[in-house]
């Protein structure tokens, strides 16, 4: 009797196996890859920076509406929320981000952005697509119509997040705040992905555990007191001790951080002065420090601080430098179980060469949020660069423009269509069977 019980458990196991290996065909892609390539282009063109996505949030919304499912608009800001409901079954989560950069485009694409906005401060920028997000919408836009057409391949619940100002680490909490999982069905399993040149356009990478970076943004304002120019004796040089500074903060990881334990301090920028002959009253620096370990993460914070009271103090600073923490996210971590269920069905569908196992990267992302929800997650790597720039490029020991670059450019056609191949075949897997 108990073989018999096994035999029927294993036998439902593998049908249910079975089924959710429903391949994508390339007819699928086909049918959908020219609207996803037009809106694609037409994302490029129109980029909107972070918190102002409103015409970003209405294109998407749009479309994913004409598709059959049921949409909100305005979570959190300008975040989308889609549900297309297919019978009992799981709930998944497939999230893209709407913003772009306030960066000057140089790819010399026919389609580049000549996109200037206002930012928060009131300044002229240009603006950009420089991280992907035009790639990330267009596949799922893609991947929501397949879905939407072939409901046969898969059952449960299907969850479409457009999130806000990723790039200001502040639209997953704004989204979260505003009654995501509660006002919506919470998702037993989340998925992203985002396109790099660090992997050639054809290959999706999959990191285990630890993804990304723990990021915290510093801005330090430095003391001292104005003057003329030509009378340094009589002030107190902020810029001098900002200098300091910045050149004692990269003996941080040098001199204090274990060897091979991952940490980075980098300066963004210096503000200072707006006259050649005038010695300012103040300086203000902008940091970003990475970290993985949380341990290393307050270590090196307690480091900046020491250091930057330190050189103020002992540059006759007439008061303790403000140090503001203005943004932080944790790392993204990717649940090394879901990893390893979904590793099989992406190399069936791609082939077991293209699906890479990747290392942590030092970028950050603030899915990290969604993630301390208790959303088991899979964060993946796709490649964007061409085939053959990637393999002269390894030869010659150079890089690729990375993300943020002016000339950022992925190779759009076989990225954005290995993009749909891998949301579907992992939302297909996902909505086949009980979450995991």
């Amino acid at each position: 009797m108990k073989i018999a019980i096994a035999l029927v458990t294993l036998s439902l196991t593998l049908s249910a196996f079975a089924q959710s290996q429903s391949p994508i065909s390339s007819k699928e892609i086909d049918a959908v890859y020219p609207a996803a390539h037009d809106l694609y282009l037409d994302l490029h063109q129109s980029p909107e920076l972070s918190s102002h996505e409103t015409q970003t949030a209405s294109k998407l919304a749009a479309r994913l509406r004409a598709l059959g499912y049921e949409v909100t608009e305005a979570v959190g800001g300008t975040g989308v929320v889609a549900i297309l409901k297919n019978g009992a079954g799981p709930t998944i989560m497939l999230r893209t981000e709407l913003d772009a950069l306030p960066v000057e485009e140089k790819t010399g694409l026919p389609y580049a952005s000549k996109v200037h906005a206002k930012d928060d401060s009131g300044h002229d920028v240009p603006v950009m697509h420089a991280c992907g997000h035009d790639l990330h919408m267009a596949a799922l836009v893609a991947t929501a119509d397949i879905m939407a057409h072939s409901k046969q391949t898969w059952h449960g619940t299907l969850m479409l997040i457009g999130q806000p100002a990723e790039e200001t680490i502040s639209g997953a909490k704004k989204m979260i705040a505003d009654g995501l999982f509660t006002r919506f069905p919470k998702p037993a399993i989340g998925v992203a992905l985002h396109v790099g040149n660090e992997l050639p356009a054809g290959q999706i990478g999959i990191t285990p555990g630890v993804y990304d970076a723990n990021a915290d943004s510093l801005r330090i304002t430095i003391y001292g007191k104005g003057g003329h120019g030509a009378a340094p004796q009589s002030t107190i040089d902020p810029i001098v001790i900002a200098a300091r500074t910045i050149l004692a903060l990269q003996t941080i990881v040098s001199r204090e951080v274990k060897p091979g334990d991952m940490a980075v301090v980098t300066v963004g920028y210096i503000r200072a002065g707006a006259k050649n002959n005038i010695i300012p009253d103040q300086a203000e620096l902008g940091l970003t420090v990475r970290t993985y370990k949380a341990e290393v993460r307050k270590q090196v914070l307690a480091a900046i601080a020491r250091i930057t009271k330190a050189e103020a103090l002992a540059g006759g600073a007439p008061q303790e430098p403000l140090i503001e923490h203005l943004e932080s996210t944790d790392s993204v971590y990717n649940d090394p179980a879901l990893a390893q269920r979904l590793r099989a069905p992406l190399e069936a569908a791609l082939g077991k060469q293209n699906v890479i196992a990747t290392e942590p990267i030092t970028p950050s992302e603030d899915y990290a949020f969604f993630v301390e929800q208790g959303i088991p997650s899979l964060y993946m790597s796709l490649g964007g660069a061409d085939p053959q720039k990637y393999a002269e490029a390894k030869s010659a020991g150079t890089s690729l423009p990375s993300n943020h670059s002016p000339f950022f450019a992925p190779d759009v056609a076989p990225a954005l269509r290995t993009g749909i191949e891998v949301e579907v075949t992992v939302l297909r897997s996902l909505l086949n069977g009980a979450a995991q």
